[in-house]
């Protein structure tokens, strides 16, 4: 079921459309995490334009889950070594 909900990022409501209680928290975190960010960068760099800011904020956000998604990538595949490796080693013991 879809819930009409509003995020307000930089001072700016956005009405969206959560398609679950799960997804309605994780856009309010998400809203929240990117205000958080952005007051950071507000404080270091008063100058810089709000586009500017935001920018940054993406840039960051999107090297932390492609930082994310490349460790994920590396435990998976130790993951399938270690199930080859376990199968190899079970199959051994069946075959004595």
């Amino acid at each position: 079921m879809e819930q009409s909900i509003t995020i307000k990022i930089a001072g700016k409501d956005y009405p969206l459309k959560a398609t679950s209680p799960e997804m309605e928290q994780l856009m309010r975190l998400a809203a929240e995490t990117i205000n958080q960010k952005l007051a950071l960068y507000d404080a270091k760099f008063p100058d810089k334009t709000l586009v500017d800011k935001l920018s940054f904020v993406a840039l960051n956000e999107t090297v932390s889950r492609m930082s994310f998604q490349k460790r994920l990538s590396s435990v998976s595949e130790e993951a399938k070594r270690m199930l080859s490796q376990t199968s190899s080693y079970l199959d051994s013991i069946d075959k004595k």
